[in-house]
């Protein structure tokens, strides 16, 4: 005796060899044993095991599954009933086993026609909702060869208009479910290509660059870049300030090239008894922009500029920036801090004034670096600013050893500058620490620690950086900055730049001029803007240094480097030279840290940010990590 049954949701025979009861030991035509269950047994026949699925597979090919269907419409069969007794129905004799089986086979690869009901028993679906489910069937269909022309386009290279409508969710947020997905999906799975390089080749991304600029305004910039027309009026352009008094000093500045938001100047005048007057003066764009005003709202939803190479977006529009930046030859409303000096450069008192000055000039690093530097400072360079600049490096190096952390032998370390012009890069290393670094951010260092104390003595709250066990965080109360070694310290000389600076401001403002606060105590407005600033700033860091690695990439691009020499960081970490980039090299020997090396450049991936090299040799055996500058901990020059 034969058994027809089913498994796994397929249907099979074998032979009975032995029964109990709920089972039965089978043997297959192939000679395998196995064990099933009683209830799993469709049918029992007699008719030889060989060539009955493929009879009965030939007799369910000549079926037709509508006819089927309407044999079973307004008969006995429109409610439950069993694949044998239909079959006899339908063939009109008791069908044969091989007969009987086909009709199974057929009901069973219908289900959209024949619901199942148990095992070997079926309804028919009502004409609604077999309508319904074909029309469905149909949509799929159609469905399946319209992603089938695509996949082949896309595997052409090959945009499809559909997909490209459809960009934006695919480059920055997936949905796994869109047809759109799928089909991007299937087409790079059949290449072995990530979803980004596929629609690379395709033409879909031709810039690298704006990609990733673009997932950073999607994020952060959903609106776009642009200002409204109030956000850019509130500031009158021809906004005056007569009624604040004249410093008696001009003042000068000291910036990068690029610098078109001068937040910062300095003056310096004689007074008797040997006193030098030194003045640090700041923009004072909280004088004109209004807490709550649509224009701070966007500053504070802003939180800071975004800088990358070759492009920035500014916290504030141009015509608010331009009646409070620094330029020389205006006149402008400053909030600064005098410092009455000693000959012996001991500082006795320091006065803060909201005022006005003329700017007398704009010096620039890469003008002002070859008069001004660590060999210049013997003698006079011939530069009109050289004793100015000297007094006041001079007073750097004495603020610097009352914070305790003047070093002489510590190695200069080299920040980057990124100039990009018409898709072309050049990166100029800068040592850190120079001449013109140390003068800026020690006076900076000095007036946000001063400033923070201020605040603090008169009781008015404020937005402070601290630090303590190495960890750097903001916080609304007075608390050390360890790592600059000072009692308090406020981020309040970069109004133009930055929220937290302007917000500062705003406070130092009421005590110089014994006002109100703009931000009273436990207020909800200073706290929250204190968090969001934290995030978003971080965000924007990261940004920017995800920008420099990918003009870092574009550069090796650009001078077609086939060989580059880099710095064993650790273990198989290297950092290239002349470049702050660091990046894994796979098969590197074990080396100790400090030893330079050569690689080979094998391929460079803007899109997936991605360079990967060969290991050629080493170059010497010693340390040269001097110049790395990979400190989490807050510095001097990212302080100021």
């Amino acid at each position: 005796m034969n058994v027809f049954f089913e498994e796994d949701g397929s249907f099979k025979v074998a032979s009975i060899m032995t029964e109990t009861q709920g089972s039965m030991q089978i043997e297959s035509a192939s000679g395998k044993r196995s064990k099933v269950k009683t209830s799993n047994v469709l049918m029992r026949f007699e008719t030889s095991l060989t060539g009955f699925m493929e009879a009965a597979n030939t007799e369910a090919e000549t079926l037709d599954v509508d006819f089927l269907w309407e044999c079973c419409s307004g008969s006995d069969f429109s409610s439950e009933f069993g694949f044998e007794e239909f079959a006899q129905e339908y063939y009109g004799h008791k069908p044969t086993s091989i007969e009987a089986a086909a009709i199974a086979l057929k009901l069973h690869s219908a289900p959209v026609y024949f619901n199942r009901k148990g095992k070997g028993r079926y309804k028919a679906a009502p004409a609604e909702i077999l309508k319904a489910a074909l029309a469905g069937l149909e949509k799929k269909r159609l469905l399946a060869e319209k992603m089938s022309g695509y996949i082949a386009e896309l595997k052409a290279h090959k945009m499809p208009n559909e997909l490209m409508q459809k960009l934006d969710m695919l480059l920055y947020e997936p949905d796994k479910n869109a047809f759109e997905f799928k089909t991007l999906d299937a087409a790079a799975s059949e290449l072995h290509l990530s979803h980004l390089k596929l629609l690379q080749a395709c033409g879909a991304i031709p810039s690298a660059h704006d990609f990733h600029l673009g997932a950073f305004l999607r994020e952060y910039f959903a609106k776009g870049t642009d200002f409204t027309a109030e956000e850019i009026s509130e500031i009158p352009a021809n906004l005056q300030f007569n009624d604040l008094p004249l410093a008696e000093s001009a003042a000068f500045s000291i910036d990068d090239s690029t610098t078109t938001e001068i937040d910062d100047a300095f003056s310096i005048k004689q007074l008797a008894d040997g006193v030098t007057r030194v003045g640090i003066h700041i923009a004072a764009p909280a004088l004109g922009i209004q807490v709550g005003s649509p224009l701070d709202i966007e500053a504070m939803q802003r939180l800071s500029t975004v800088y990358m190479p070759g492009h920035k977006i500014t916290m504030l529009p141009e015509e608010a920036i331009r009646p409070f930046s620094l330029d020389a030859g205006k006149i402008k409303p400053v909030l600064s801090l005098y410092l009455h000096v000693n000959a012996d450069l001991t500082i006795t008192q320091r006065d803060s004034k909201v005022e006005r000055i003329k700017i007398a000039e704009n010096l620039r690093h890469d003008t002002l670096e070859p008069f001004f530097n660590e060999a210049t400072l013997e003698a006079d360079s011939g530069h009109p600013y050289w004793s100015k600049l000297l007094y006041l490096f001079n007073l750097a190096v004495s603020l610097e050893k009352a914070r305790g952390k003047y070093d002489p032998t510590k190695l200069p370390q080299v920040d980057y500058n990124f100039y990009v012009n018409d898709g072309n890069v050049s990166i100029v290393g800068r040592h850190r620490g120079s001449p013109m670094d140390k003068l800026v951010a020690e006076l900076m260092i000095e007036a946000n620690n001063q400033w923070g104390a201020l605040l603090a003595a008169h009781g008015v709250p404020a937005l402070y950086r601290a630090q303590t066990g190495g960890k750097v965080y903001m916080t609304t109360k007075a608390e050390p900055h360890q790592g600059l070694g000072v009692a308090q310290y406020t981020w309040s000389t970069s109004p133009l730049r930055r929220a937290v600076d302007l917000i500062n401001q705003r406070q130092i403002i009421s005590v110089a001029q014994t006002t109100a606060p703009a931000y009273p105590h436990n207020s909800d407005a200073l706290t929250t803007h204190m968090r969001n600033f934290e995030l978003t700033y971080k965000a924007y860091s990261e940004f920017q240094i995800r920008m420099e690695r990918y003009w870092c990439l574009q550069y090796l691009i650009q001078e077609n480097l086939q060989e580059v020499h880099a710095t064993v960081w650790r273990e198989n970490l290297v950092r290239l030279d002349n470049l702050p980039y660091m990046t894994k090299v796979y098969g590197l020997p074990e080396l100790k840290t400090g030893t330079r090396v050569s690689l080979q450049v094998q391929e460079i991936d803007t899109l997936l940010m991605e360079l990967r090299t060969k290991f050629i040799q080493v170059l010497e055996d010693e340390s040269a990590l001097a110049d790395v500058n990979l400190d989490e901990d807050e510095t001097e020059a990212e302080a100021a």
